[in-house]
């Protein structure tokens, strides 16, 4: 069973009769050294993007529309043996029957990365984090004003995460067996882990199944029970080797901040002198060795600000003081060195179903510009764009993309990103990193995404044929089982309630 059907297996247990349409697409690797930019010396990291389509179809007359879509990027790090599932954006369109594919969907996904029997990359450790904000879209532009979508507050969202990962941790805790090890840890800026149960309903509590790994509020970096993925150098503190840094994610900006801050102004040069030859005590020498030795230092603050004190700073940022919650949300997964197949194949090596990684950028690109979902007819023809443009990729065409919207036509796709109460994380100063070093080519050729790939590898599609979704009873027992009591033909059963009046004194 490849990835895609693997996913399509999870939506089998869905209830009603509906057929779902997926698209899956995952880039060759390629080398990456800008996830540990304050690292000294840098990772070599291996980094694969990843982006499923999901669509669905109610019944044969009906049309197919978008309904769930998840962006992610898995890196590797062979000098640690380590891996990070960065989940970077989940979103729904809220066009599809009740309930919605989305939960399954994301179980899926992380589970088969998760999972050492089916983990495309070969590391014994695997650590997946994610940053949690609410927001009305995230990948399907204007879906926010189709009626029947109905976004996660930001507690919710926390919560729903959190269910998530304990379905998918209990699931790891019998995949690893006795010799591996799963951790779980979160922690929401502002709060404390008391305050954080309360905001989240109770979802945060330990759970009692021995099945589930229970869940420790606060930051996984300074356990020692499963390395990281970018080890620290010994002796000398370094932020940058703790932290990553993931697009769109107030880490990075922070970590920012922190490297800027009091960074030590290079000294001039001195002038040349007319010695012929340096005899390695001179000053030449002496200014080679103190640069060399600034050169391993941290920049900035890096060296000083702890990683308590990091979180700590963190729930002052924009992002997690405008009254939203936020929740930062990691799992590390161990196993033992004879459940990695042997010998490691290699990093570079071409995997089949894998698409160039312009293929990945130009579909991204034309689902958050060239199309929306504000209704279903709109939604209808994004589909019809977006499925039919993979499509046309694997067969060597180049159909015709609609051009991006501009500014104007754009500010109500982008008016969620820019509320106050839902803050979007700023660029970054990328003009002022430190420079990435050249990487060296890949040797294997770029994949070519071929009809034979989208067939085997990229399309796919199931029908499911269960019984429909059993509706709550009321507990007041005003609504009768098998109604739902949202729709007002429905036949219920209203017991009234008599009031018994009160009787009048003869002498009154």
């Amino acid at each position: 069973m490849n990835f895609r059907d693997h996913l399509l297996a999870a939506l089998n247990t869905l209830p009603d009769v509906r057929e779902f349409y997926i698209h899956v697409l995952v880039t060759a690797p390629a080398k990456d050294n800008s996830l540990y930019p304050y690292a000294s010396p840098r990772p070599r990291l291996y980094v694969q993007d990843i982006l499923v389509l999901l669509s669905e179809q109610a019944n044969p007359d009906s049309p197919r529309l978008l309904v769930a879509a998840i962006e992610a990027c898995i890196y590797l790090a062979p000098a640690t043996d380590c891996a990070i599932l960065y989940m970077s954006k989940i979103d729904s369109t809220g066009q599809g029957l009740a309930p919605p594919p989305t939960a399954n969907l994301v179980r899926a996904f992380i589970r088969w990365y998760a999972d050492p029997a089916t983990r495309p990359v070969a590391a014994r450790h695997l650590w997946v984090q994610l940053f949690a904000r609410a927001q009305r879209q995230y990948l399907f532009p204007n879906s926010s004003d189709y009626p029947a979508k109905r976004p996660l507050s930001d507690a919710r969202l926390c919560a729903w995460w959190q269910r998530v990962f304990n379905q998918v941790g209990a699931d790891m805790r019998e995949a690893v067996g006795g010799e591996g090890r799963v951790e779980m840890y979160y922690v929401l800026p502002g709060h404390n882990e008391l305050e954080a149960q309360q905001v989240m309903g109770g979802a945060s509590f330990p759970s009692t199944s021995t099945a589930t790994p229970q869940w420790l509020y606060g930051h996984p970096y300074t356990q020692t029970k499963i390395p990281l993925p970018c080890s620290p150098p010994e002796g000398l503190h370094n932020l940058g080797h703790y932290i990553p840094s993931f697009e769109d994610d107030p880490k990075n900006r922070f970590m920012d901040e922190i490297a800027f801050t009091d960074t030590p102004v290079s000294p001039r040069k001195r002038p040349r002198t007319d010695t012929p030859r340096d005899t390695g005590d001179g000053p030449e020498s002496q200014d080679r060795e103190r640069d060399k030795d600034k050169k391993d230092l941290p920049m900035g603050e890096l060296g000083k600000v702890g990683l308590d004190e990091f979180w700590e700073r963190m729930s002052f940022r924009q992002e997690c003081v405008v009254g939203a919650v936020t929740g930062f949300f990691s799992i590390g997964i161990s196993v033992s060195e004879d459940r990695v197949p042997s010998p490691r194949p290699s990093p570079l090596a071409p995997q089949p179903g894998q698409v160039p990684r312009s293929m990945n950028r130009r579909i991204l690109s034309t689902l958050l510009t060239g199309v929306e979902f504000s209704t279903p007819e709109r939604a209808r023809k994004a589909t019809d764009l977006i499925e039919g443009t993979v499509r046309g990729l694997c067969e060597g065409l180049a159909p015709k993309l609609p051009p991006p919207r501009s500014k104007n036509q754009n500010a109500e796709a982008t008016r969620d990103f820019l509320a106050p109460s839902l803050p979007k994380t700023p660029p970054r100063r990328r003009s002022d990193l430190p420079p990435v070093n050249d990487v060296s080519p890949n040797p294997f050729d770029e994949p070519e995404a071929t009809l034979e790939t989208y067939k085997a590898h990229i399309f796919g599609s199931i029908t499911v044929s269960n019984p429909p979704l059993r509706p709550k009873a009321a507990a007041s027992g005003t609504i009768t089982e098998g109604s739902t009591g949202d729709n007002p033909g429905d036949k219920t059963k209203i017991n009234v309630l008599a009031v018994r009046k009160k009787k009048r004194r003869p002498d009154a």
